[in-house]
């Protein structure tokens, strides 16, 4: 091994030390380990994380009127909301005893500080909170709320009421799933024990709407009454237990009349049953559909909507899911109710990155047929080894920067794809040419082949890198998207370089 002379740079030193000696093959191997475990372990979702603090507050002010709601609440709480430092907009809906406020933060900002602001402004105004007002709930909403798989049941025999049923206990047996989040069951109609009043009865018993009312509510609880000790012995007192039938509702008394008590029975009509409907929820299948059921056009259906965990692997949660799933068919779900996946973005997200996957050994075809055509096939070799040791290198630092794998970052990656082989084929291009000069032996030929183009490599990288790197300023909604461009494409080029400068020689 020769020396290095003292007039060379440090990249000369570095091209030198890989020239002659096996650093390059343990360096392909720690890269590819990389890359392989950090494609493992990176998340795979549908849309990157971003962060945009946003809440809703619900005000209950019972028969006030939407414009009342207006006037009252949703005018006042919007300007007092307004003054919260941070906030973007505030949005306001009044209807009939009820007025919701979305509060929306800056792109970027904190999320707990902007609720502790937000909690700490209303709690400071709650003595100018109007009469009427029986409470508010806010509540914080985020990018991973929106479901990751949703569960269709549907049968051509139940009814939306049983499958709602069903549905409920299927919700509560995918809410044990690891890294699940917030759970939702929508459509069908829930059970409800409804007291369907007779003004005729009531009137003739001198008993009114509102003794009823108190009469249900002292009813349906069930609290710690004290304790009794006597013997050595103490047993717990508890009042209640909740109403649990119609049964249990219509010997309750309402109301003395005559003497003698008033039964809700009298008074009333006690059902157990589905509630009244407020919306439909059908499915219907297509031709093309697998497995399309015989019978009408569209069955009830209710859907299990599932949201999984910030930072969660969405592809892991997905494929738990359908696990779960499987399972509840042969325990929870009768044989007359078909259970359907509507909705997966797991699924799509893992066919995303393998997408990247099968267009990075097309582009690695692609690349190694051309250079095989123009310089060989020794060569085209060298130059299909810098796009995969590039891309393990970016995919470590993508997972150590804390971003997911996405549709943002496969965008990143792929527009990189053709910018990552420009620096390798540079090196290889010219290596070849001092081989075929044959004026130095071949280790330094091949020095001198990369001080040659080592100027222009290095100043090409800094360009592009440099284009890129503004998009880290972008603010607003696109500076999240934008963010990935701006560290996957510099890396990206990076890479390429250290590649063009260590293994490619």
């Amino acid at each position: 091994m020769t020396a290095p002379r003292p007039d060379q740079g440090f990249v000369s030193r570095v091209v030198e030390a890989f020239l002659h000696g096996n650093l390059s093959v343990l360096l392909i191997l720690v890269m590819l380990a990389c890359g392989a475990a950090a494609l493992a372990l990176t998340p795979r979702e549908e849309d990157p994380q971003i962060v945009v603090p946003l809440a809703d507050i619900h005000v209950r002010m019972p028969g006030a009127t939407a414009e009342e709601i207006e006037q009252q609440v949703s005018s006042k709480l919007e300007r007092l909301l307004a003054q919260i430092d941070g906030v973007e907009y505030v949005y306001s809906m009044s209807r009939p005893g009820e007025a919701l406020v979305t509060v929306r933060f800056y792109v970027g900002e904190n999320r707990e500080d902007s609720l502790v602001k937000l909690h700490n402004k209303i709690m400071m105004n709650a003595d100018v909170v109007p009469p009427g007002v029986t409470g508010w709930v806010v509540k914080p909403v985020e990018i991973d709320d929106v479901p990751v798989v949703t569960v269709t049941l549907w049968s051509a025999t139940a009814d939306d009421f049983a499958l709602r049923r069903v549905a409920e206990q299927v919700e509560v047996a995918l809410q044990g799933v690891p890294d699940t989040a917030r759970t939702e069951v929508v459509g069908g109609r829930r059970r409800q024990l409804r007291v369907a009043l007779d003004p005729d009865k009531m009137s003739a018993r001198r008993v009114t709407a509102l003794d009823v009312d108190r009469v249900l509510r002292g009813a349906n609880v069930n609290v710690t009454a004290g304790t009794l000790r006597a013997n050595n012995r103490e047993v717990t007192v508890e009042g209640g237990p909740f109403v649990r039938t119609a049964r249990e509702l219509e010997p309750l008394v309402v109301g003395v009349f005559g003497g003698r008590p008033v039964y809700v029975r009298e008074i009333a009509t006690v059902t157990d049953g589905p509630e009244e409907p407020t919306g439909y929820a059908r499915i219907a299948f297509g031709p093309a559909a697998k497995d399309r059921p015989e019978g009408p056009g569209d069955f009830p259906a209710v859907t299990v909507a599932v949201a999984k965990c910030k930072g969660s692997n969405a592809v892991s949660v997905a494929h738990d899911l359908e696990a779960k799933l499987d399972e509840l068919r042969r325990t929870v779900i009768p044989n007359d109710v078909s259970a359907r996946i509507t909705r997966n973005n797991g699924e799509t997200a893992d066919e995303k990155v393998n997408e990247l996957i099968r267009e990075l050994g097309l582009a690695v075809v692609i690349v190694s047929a051309l250079v095989m055509f123009s310089l060989g096939w020794r060569e085209a070799a060298i130059v299909v080894t810098a796009v995969p040791l590039t891309f393990a290198l970016t995919l470590l630092v993508n997972y150590l920067a804390g971003y997911s794998i996405n549709r943002v970052t496969l965008f990143a990656l792929i527009l990189a794809l053709g910018l990552v082989v420009d620096d390798p084929i540079v090196d290889v291009e010219n290596i070849f040419r001092h081989f075929g000069l044959r004026r130095k032996p071949p280790r330094e030929a091949v020095l001198e082949a990369v001080n040659e183009v080592r100027p222009p490599i290095i100043v090409a990288t800094l360009v592009v890198m440099l284009s890129f790197l503004p998009m880290v300023f972008i603010t607003g909604m696109m500076g999240p998207y934008m963010r990935p461009l701006a560290l996957n494409v510099p890396v990206a080029m990076f890479m390429s370089m250290v590649v063009a400068f260590t293994v490619t020689p």
